[in-house]
């Protein structure tokens, strides 16, 4: 395989790839040993619209690929473009319109990152900000886990938190950090009318020290029960949904 390409694999995440216009796609293999259906269909017919080369091949081609669920289709595939926060800044100041992004601190977990971005998707997020380090980055169990949803959303990775922070806030972000000792609930915070980031920690470390103090609001996510926390991703998802609820209000 070219060192230009990379594999990614499942029906779903395949079918999204194709159908962005961001990704070049160097082949498909499909295996002899799977029954048909429509999303195979889909597939093949993408292809030959698009002039991609698709062939039916042998299970040995699938072994180094036995772990995941590929679903009997993998994709030699371009990696994700990732966008400069300079970038976003100066595209989304054009739309007129209040936004959100969620910001990852240590998530480093592919099947989290992949429910956050399919979540964020499907709740309107206007972008992603990973970290360069300590922190997953886009790879082919996110594209799967995500069902192609990384290639409907800016996926912005920086070198610094704690400066994206800072240029975020002199451009009218603010800054929702989570934190499970905090005083507010999440939902007391009006998200409908301000840009805001909402910063997202690692279950085991939590958001940074660094970032919590940078931050205009922290909030929690009242828990009955005396458990360690919600997942990142579910907890993510609670406050983005009550989020959208406020915007459709």
């Amino acid at each position: 395989m070219s060192e230009n390409f990379e594999i990614i694999y499942g029906k779903n995440s395949i079918i999204e790839a194709l159908n962005s216009e961001n990704r070049e796609i160097n082949k498909i293999l499909i295996s002899k040993n799977i029954h048909t259906d429509n999303k195979i269909e889909q597939i093949k017919e993408l292809c030959k619209n698009k002039g991609i080369i698709f062939q039916f091949v042998g299970r040995d081609k699938f072994m180094p690929y036995e772990e995941f669920n590929h679903q009997g289709v993998i994709a030699q595939i371009s990696p994700i473009k990732y966008m400069e926060l300079d970038d976003f800044i100066s595209d989304f100041q054009k739309k007129g319109k209040f936004g959100s992004l969620v910001m990852l601190d240590g998530v480093e977990d592919s099947h989290n990152l992949g429910a956050i971005t399919r979540a964020c998707v499907c709740a309107g997020v206007d972008g992603i900000i990973i970290p360069s380090r300590r922190n997953v980055l886009v790879n082919a169990t996110v594209e799967k886990i995500s069902q192609g949803a990384v290639n409907h959303i800016p996926i912005i990775k920086v070198n610094s938190l704690i400066n994206a922070v800072q240029k975020l806030k002199e451009n009218d972000w603010w800054i929702v950090s989570t934190d499970a000792s905090a005083k507010e609930n999440y939902y007391d915070v009006k998200y409908n009318d301000m840009n805001f980031v909402l910063v997202m920690g690692a279950e085991h470390a939590g958001v940074s020290k660094s970032l919590l103090k940078a931050s205009d609001f922290v909030v929690k996510i009242p828990m009955q029960n005396n458990f360690n926390s919600l997942n990142v991703s579910n907890a993510m998802s609670v406050i983005i949904f009550e989020a959208l609820r406020q915007k459709l209000m």
